[in-house]
């Protein structure tokens, strides 16, 4: 099943939660910068040892001080996009590439429960409107090998444009009806 949240990715209660990351791994501002704070500065030596992360890829921690306070063990920390970088195939490929990564390396580490934020739509630029269904279409293709799966926007106008492109997702894909849209949380 693919819930889509408003809420904070920091604030789910799952085993883990995927981080939109930079390459250095170095904490920066928006969700990444508040999963570093919640977690505390042992994820920052912790991203330091491993070092790099290429773009589309994706790589995992403990959630060290986050683990105490929700319950999360993991923070998987994957790598997209920078929109105007790329051409918009190339974007989407590698967009799509953050997604199938971390469901990947969730399923390694047995990870029943997972909470995505939306992965590039910030800083980095690419549109909701073009990078949401990539990710549904993704997470919905993952979705048998996790008894849920969280997608969480945060901001009023980031849910509610979610949420329209998430039930036009739910009325054409054929596996659509696993997507379920919240309520305002």
């Amino acid at each position: 099943m693919l819930e889509l949240l408003h809420a904070s990715v920091v604030d789910q209660k799952t085993d883990a939660i995927v981080n939109a990351a930079n390459r250095a791994l170095a904490g920066g501002g928006g969700v990444d910068g508040a999963i570093h704070t919640a977690c505390g500065p042992e994820l920052d030596r912790a991203c330091r040892k491993i070092g790099f992360c290429p773009t589309g890829s994706a790589v995992i921690t403990p959630s060290f001080d986050l683990e105490r306070r929700t319950g999360c063990r993991f923070i998987i920390h994957t790598v997209g996009p920078i929109y105007f970088r790329e051409t918009p195939e190339h974007a989407s490929e590698l967009l799509a590439s953050c997604y199938r990564s971390s469901c990947r390396l969730a399923e390694e580490h047995g990870i029943r429960t997972i909470s995505f934020c939306s992965i590039s739509t910030g800083v980095y630029g690419y549109p909701m409107e073009d990078a949401l269904p990539i990710a549904f279409r993704e997470l919905l293709a993952a979705s048998p090998a996790f008894e849920k799966i969280a997608f969480c926007l945060f901001t009023d106008e980031e849910y509610a444009r979610g949420r329209t492109i998430a039930e036009a997702v739910a009325n054409t894909h054929k596996e659509g009806s696993a997507l379920i849209v919240d309520a305002m949380r």
